[in-house]
């Protein structure tokens, strides 16, 4: 019996008190817009680290309120990573689906043979969260936690941000009414979602791993028939904004996606491609992003491709490109991963002093 198997049959989930700012009811926000913006990640956390930095980014952000993770890579080792990340960093009950069935598999760079394996690590190491170490079969229906999620927010008030690939999207617009919702899956989302962000494909037009990596005709399922407002994060985009090395060099010791990155790449940096579509996706263009395009639309063929449609009826998709220059970009998303790492040591550092001044009062 494998050492998952035998662990999930003793999973418990410790009772936490946890403040709303990790953990916030969707109802407490419907009458107060000046509160952060509800985010859901759909991610492939697996076989590259950025996926990880993107999560870093998310759990620390203030200006989002971190819902739900969905995992479309179907290794336990992937949602045990992320329930691991996500405690850290404050969001022991943020909750996780994972498409089924379940593997044990492990990442193995067959490639270039030049990268590590950090998902198994980390969800070691740092067990917990919803799914301590061994208890993967107990997250969600990754459909079931949208509709769930969506059903329980204020109308346009949900942010999904995509970094992976499409079967859960493709399970949410497929989806019919259910307990949760009246509503089937396109009117769920008309009425719940503000936007999708999505790291895929090449712009104008090219073929890219997110969008043929898995199943192609699922990612041409998701972005051909979604009605509500798109922004692509293409390949070009983060291909040579490189980033991790700050964080490796300088973040804490203590830290699960430092961890991750000098598991992954033996201390080099990566293209950051999730950790830009977050960064867009928590602040909106800022002063690193413009529209590649004023209207038109992506269209996804079966085999993976995409291609711009430069149709002026359509102006509710774009594409993002850097308005200043990658290395730029890239000692501005150095700075926040590794600003993002030290917030939440600071914080730990805190409690822990408190408790201890507080023990010594005893």
């Amino acid at each position: 019996m494998s050492r998952i198997l035998f662990a999930a049959a003793v999973c418990v989930i410790p009772l936490l008190t946890v403040s709303a700012t990790f953990w916030p009811s969707p109802e407490s926000q419907a009458d107060d817009r000046g509160k952060p913006r509800g985010l859901i990640i759909d991610t492939d956390l697996f076989s590259d680290v950025d996926d990880a930095g993107a999560l870093l980014l998310a759990a620390t952000s203030t200006s989002v309120r971190l819902l739900a993770v969905n995992i479309n890579y179907p290794s336990s080792y992937s949602a045990l990573a992320a329930s691991a990340i996500l405690a850290h960093y404050g969001h022991q009950l943020t909750p996780i689906g994972i498409k089924r069935p379940l593997t044990d598999a492990a990442f193995f760079d067959s490639w270039s043979f030049m990268l590590g394996e950090y998902a198994s690590k980390i969800a070691y190491r740092w067990s917990g969260g919803t799914l301590p170490w061994g208890c993967a079969e107990d997250a969600w229906d990754p459909v079931a936690l949208y509709r769930k999620v969506l059903s329980e927010s204020p109308d346009q008030s949900v942010t999904i941000a995509s970094i992976g690939f499409f079967e859960n999207l493709s399970g949410l617009l497929n989806s019919s009414a259910d307990g949760y919702s009246g509503l089937n899956g396109p009117e769920l989302i008309a009425a719940k979602v503000s936007k999708l962000v999505i790291m895929g494909g090449m712009y104008p037009s090219g073929y890219e791993y997110n969008f043929w990596g898995d199943n192609a005709s699922l990612a041409a399922h998701v972005v051909n028939n979604w009605k509500g407002p798109i922004s692509f994060s293409g390949y070009e985009l983060g291909e040579k904004v490189m980033s991790g090395m700050r964080l490796m060099a300088e973040g804490p010791q203590s830290d699960p996606v430092r961890a991750a990155y000098i598991y992954y790449t033996y201390n080099t940096s990566r293209p950051s491609w999730d950790i830009l579509t977050l960064a867009y996706a928590m602040d909106g263009l800022g002063e690193i992003f413009e529209y590649g395009n004023v209207f038109g639309y992506n269209h996804v063929a079966g085999d993976g491709s995409n291609e711009w449609v430069y149709d002026e009826s359509v102006t509710n998709q774009h594409w993002l490109r850097l308005k200043v220059s990658s290395e730029a970009a890239s000692t501005e998303m150095e700075r926040r991963l590794v600003e993002a790492a030290w917030s939440q040591a600071d914080r730990t550092r805190t409690v822990q002093q408190s408790k201890a001044m507080v023990n010594n009062e005893l």
